[in-house]
């Protein structure tokens, strides 16, 4: 079949010859979102049909380190029996605190109410969560705990409205790199379910009416075009858009140029221009998650980070990724992390840090770094100053993390971008309501249209504001919705 289309241009309905496939529920995108998708569409009774671009199923979420942000409802069990109470409330305040100036209040509501039973949702698919706490600041356990700090939770600004608890849940494995586990149980459980899961399938263009409603998809397999047909709905679960430099500068100019991005490697934003093929509103295409990890080992948050003018700008024991968005802001992109022999250490995910400049005094530090004559010196002392007394009026770091740095040699850790390069990805994608129908501009749903994961604008929307385990946790939650909500349409006849 000869077919003119892209994903910035749909097949028009009238324009198809014939039907290759039918199927009620078609899914672009085998990762967690279109894996939780299948699932529950095909508990629903709905006929599934999964393509994926890849060779397997696994998505980006195979390469996570397999955390689910969780929380409210008082606790789930791994915080109930750590002892951590987790009102829906606080829960509800940090993820609209998260989220930004953008945060979409209905979609944090209807996450807040239900994620505890996510929680067991997850665990009944096979996921497996030893339920015991690791206690400190990871990246992700290196240890087969499940619940961790995995965020702002109790730093500044965020502990002062929300009452703090542990939200990381990870998947049990030793080591990092769960999502590879999670990912084979989800997809195992889709298929077990009875969806149909095409590999090396690349997802062509929408098939839509006149009216931009939407029935199928046109799908490349053995290298031709082939026209399905979804008698209920499309739901698009293609990622997000790291991997296309065009849509980077359109949207993300800040990203281009990042050596690190943090992909499966087909996040190429075919399933956002799918949807805006037919109408659909596109948010948040600015914002993205980016991470240079300073720590584990945990000693290294007692440390202070300046900029080229010798001046604090972050509280050290946020995020780590809100830290490296605070980086980026700062004249020139240069950072430096101000350490002491008590707490010298290199970083765990870069061991070979450049340690730009020793001295046995800050005088001489600032000196080899190049910095304006007595500003590092004075923001060093202001800051022992009140470290000793418990204090960091400037940034409100926790006590815990507070010592005067006294004890000579000290040492000035490189975060400059030439150094050490951040890894990022996109948090920008279609506008949809909480069950994943695809919006337009104007706040109407596209018919037939569904997106949900890093293809959707979901939860995480702001990267000043991402915590460890957001991504899975809201693409497996509202790639269940929008499962659940493709699979009660009703069939659509075509005459």
């Amino acid at each position: 079949m000869a077919i003119d289309c892209s994903p910035s241009r749909p097949l028009r309905l009238d324009d198809v010859e014939r039907w290759d496939a039918e199927t009620d529920v078609l899914i672009v995108g085998f990762g967690i979102a279109g894996a939780c998708a299948a699932i529950e569409a095909r508990n629903a009774g709905a006929r599934v049909d999964v393509f994926e671009v890849a060779s397997a199923g696994g998505g980006s979420a195979a390469l996570s380190g397999g955390e689910f942000y969780l929380g409210g409802g008082g606790g789930t069990p791994a915080q109930r029996a750590a002892g951590f109470e987790d009102a829906t409330d606080d829960f509800f305040k940090y993820l609209m605190m998260a989220g930004g100036p953008g945060a979409d209040e209905a979609r944090v509501r209807r996450y807040a109410d239900n994620a505890v039973a996510h929680f067991h949702w997850l665990a009944e698919q096979g996921i497996p969560f030893k339920g015991t706490y690791l206690p400190g600041k990871w990246l992700e356990p290196l240890t087969d705990d499940t619940l961790i700090w995995s965020g702002s939770e109790a730093a500044w600004p965020f502990a002062q409205q929300a009452r703090p608890a542990p939200r990381g849940h990870a998947a049990q494995l030793p080591g990092w790199g769960a999502g590879k586990l999670i990912m084979e149980k989800l997809c195992a459980r889709a298929l077990e379910r009875g969806a149909t899961a095409h590999c090396n399938a690349r997802a062509l263009a929408l098939v839509a009416d006149r009216n931009d409603a939407v029935h199928g998809v046109v799908v490349r397999i053995d290298g031709e075009p082939r026209a399905v047909r979804a008698h209920r709905g499309v739901v698009l679960c293609a990622g997000g858009f790291i991997c296309n430099e065009a849509m980077l500068r359109t949207y993300a100019p800040l990203v281009l140029g990042c050596p690190n991005p943090t992909t499966g490697g087909n996040d190429d934003g075919s399933g956002i221009r799918m949807g805006i093929s037919v109408g659909a509103a596109a948010i948040h295409m600015d914002q993205f998650f980016a991470t240079r990890p300073f720590f584990p080992p945990e000693s290294l948050v007692k440390g202070i980070f300046v900029n080229e003018l010798g001046q604090r700008f972050i509280n050290e024991d946020a995020y780590h990724g809100r830290v490296t968005h605070y980086m980026l802001r700062q004249p020139n992109g240069r950072a430096w992390l101000l350490v002491d022999d008590e707490i010298f250490a290199r970083p765990v995910t870069n061991p070979n840090v450049d340690i730009a400049a020793v001295g046995e005094t800050w005088d001489e530090v600032e000196r080899e770094l190049g910095l304006p004559a007595g500003e590092l010196t004075h923001t060093v002392e202001g800051y022992n100053r009140h470290a000793a007394q418990g204090a960091d009026p400037l940034w409100h770091k926790q006590a815990a993390f507070l010592k005067p740095l006294t004890q000579a040699p000290f040492a000035a850790l490189s975060y400059c971008p030439a150094d050490y390069p951040a890894s990022m990805f996109t948090l920008g994608g279609l506008w949809t309501a909480t069950d994943g129908r695809v919006l337009t501009p104007a706040g109407e749903a596209v018919p037939g249209l569904f997106a949900a994961g890093r293809t959707a604008c979901g939860l995480p929307r702001w990267g000043e504001g991402y915590s460890s385990g957001m991504s899975l946790g809201d693409s497996s939650f509202f790639g269940r919705q929008a499962g659940q909500a493709a699979a009660r349409q009703q069939a659509r006849i075509i005459r």
